[in-house]
């Protein structure tokens, strides 16, 4: 380097200089005097002065080409990565996905199909969809829902609720896109919109039947032309043929009192006041019913008090028609639907179970047997008839073990002559324990109210089990005798709560356990006029048909209750 001074320096500083930059490739001459220290750097001689390196081997090789090659790798990943993204992103796991499909999944099960709250199963599935366009679960939900969308149309419009109809039916196609069910059920809409072609094809259908003396059934005139009067309330047409239907069917009624088959008679006389509540004819056939039923109840009733007269004088069964049995089943041939004959047949039953346990203290097993059988056939479910049997039974199984265990003669001298401390301690003591369970589940059987049913799990079927093992069980001979009055309660119980269908059953169950029970006739009673407030009720709600099937039922327990026939007014009068 080269200094010079500054003429500017006040101070007599020298700066440093770079010097000449054509000096640098100037040949080697002598050095210039720059007022600075020379040195000398004598470098082969350093190089030669310092000790050679220790060998360790080969020297690797210097790797400067891998740092482009790593670059050129990432950068490809990079590029494949951006274009796979799409492909990738449907790898990943999409929590909020698969929770919008299980919530649109539940509103489709809880019938919660379409809404405003963002809560409906269509909207949840819309909402997945726009999340991913190609996700074939929300597709499939969707058309599911659409699906659902027409079953409730179809059930609307057969309720007649055609607004309802109609709005399901157009979310319905929104969804589906059309379809034949769609379709199907936009011309069925259409028509109930619009029901004057359809009326008029009831019409035609209607004189066709009546034509070919088709009066009654699904495809009979007097059904078809009261539908066509129902939707067309002035149609003249409809209401001159109805007029044609009652009088055909108040000719076949008169027909059949004359024959003296009242079922008939009854059936088609209920058909009238069904088709055409306001036939001139309903009053006279009904009055004619009453009197042709007058009479017979009058003979019906002395062949009842005949019955009763011979079970007081002990004639029960028997050779002739002056038993108690004969009588009875005679009055049942005139009406067979008649409650004092049944309750009679029920009362020779009881009496010959009496007479059989009187048999069995007297231990004479095989007369017992013949009066029981004899019994069965009256009243094969009566809780007594079972309780008999199962004495006879435990008392035989009893008799053989006692015999097997050959006890000493100072024992049977001692014997004081009680059969069920004897067939007790003769039950071995699994036995007792099999007993005890079964008497066990009985109880809560009956306690559930499963009398008769289901088989083998019924608390009927639970204690004979139970007697079967041991016949003097008292419990449980205790508890099959109790069944009665257990039904008696949850009958009553049943008719309070309008249950009318189960009180029904109920009554039957009561009648096969204890038949000739002479408070059946108070349940009895109350049966029919709860079968009454049914149809009541259900002709309330618009259902003739139904109020009418009501008062059926209620005919067979109650026929001669006056609120029966002013029902029977009332319903098909419309009042």
């Amino acid at each position: 380097m080269s200094g010079r001074k500054d003429t500017h320096d006040h101070h007599g500083r020298t700066e440093p200089t770079l010097g000449r930059i054509d000096d640098l490739d100037a040949p080697a001459q002598a050095p210039v005097d720059d007022g600075l220290p020379h040195i000398v750097v004598d470098e082969p001689r350093r190089r030669a002065a310092m000790p050679p390196p220790r060998s360790r081997g080969p020297q690797p090789r210097k790797r400067g080409w891998l740092i482009p090659v790593l670059v050129l790798v990432l950068i490809g990943a990079a590029t494949a990565l951006y274009l796979q993204q799409d492909r990738l992103r449907t790898m990943v796991p999409r929590t909020e996905l698969n929770d919008l499909l299980a919530q649109a999944n539940q509103a489709l099960q809880a019938g919660k199909l379409d809404g405003t709250n963002g809560d409906s199963a269509r909207e949840l599935f819309e909402k997945a969809r726009d999340q991913q366009p190609d996700s074939d679960p929300a597709r499939e939900g969707l058309r599911r829902v659409g699906q659902a969308e027409v079953a409730r149309a179809d059930a609307a419009l057969t309720a007649g609720r055609l607004d309802e109809a109609e709005a399901a039916l157009n979310v319905a196609r929104e969804l589906l896109g059309g379809g034949a069910d769609v379709e199907q059920l936009g011309q069925r809409l259409s028509k109930a919109r619009n029901p004057q072609s359809q009326t008029e094809a009831w019409i035609g259908q209607a004189q066709d039947a009546l034509a070919a003396g088709r009066l009654d059934g699904d495809d009979g005139a007097g059904p078809l032309f009261r539908r066509a009067l129902d939707a067309d309330k002035g149609n003249a047409v409809a209401a001159r043929g109805l007029d044609k239907v009652g009088d055909g069917l108040a000719a076949q009624a008169r027909q059949a009192i004359a024959a003296n088959d009242k079922a008939k008679a009854n059936a088609l006389v209920d058909r009238i006041a069904i088709l055409v509540p306001n036939d001139g004819d309903l009053p006279s056939l009904r009055a004619a019913l009453a009197e042709s039923r007058k009479q017979d109840d009058q003979a019906v009733a002395a062949l009842v008090q005949q019955g009763n007269e011979a079970m007081r004088a002990g004639r029960f069964t028997g050779d002739g028609d002056d038993t108690a049995l004969a009588r009875f089943r005679a009055a049942l041939a005139a009406d067979p639907d008649n409650a004092d004959a049944k309750a009679g047949l029920g009362q020779v039953a009881q009496a010959l179970i009496v007479q059989a346990n009187a048999a069995i203290d007297s231990e004479d097993d095989d007369h017992a047997a013949r009066l029981l059988d004899e019994a069965a056939k009256l009243a094969p479910k009566s809780a007594e008839l079972a309780a008999a049997r199962a004495r006879i039974a435990g008392g035989a199984d009893a008799g053989a073990r006692l015999a097997s265990s050959t006890p000493s003669p100072v024992a049977r001298a001692s014997d004081g002559g009680d059969d069920d401390a004897e067939a007790s301690l003769a039950v071995s003591p699994a036995q007792k324990a099999r007993v005890a369970d079964l008497v066990r589940r009985a109880q809560q059987a009956a306690s559930r109210g499963d009398i008769m049913d289901p088989p083998g799990d019924s608390a009927y079927d639970l204690y004979r089990n139970a007697l079967s093992i041991d016949g003097n069980d008292p419990t449980a001979r205790a508890g099959l005798q109790a069944l009665p009055a257990q039904v008696e309660k949850l009958m009553t119980q049943a008719v309070a709560s309008g249950n009318v269908g189960r009180a029904e059953n109920l009554y039957a169950t009561l009648s096969d356990l204890a038949p000739g029970d002479a408070s059946q006739g108070d349940m009895r009673h109350r049966l029919g006029s709860a079968w009454i407030d049914n149809a009541l009720q259900r002709a309330s709600q618009g259902d003739r048909q139904g109020a009418f099937q009501s008062l059926d039922h209620a005919r067979r327990y109650v026929p001669d209750d006056p609120r029966l026939q002013s029902t029977y007014e009332r319903i098909a009068t419309g009042r």
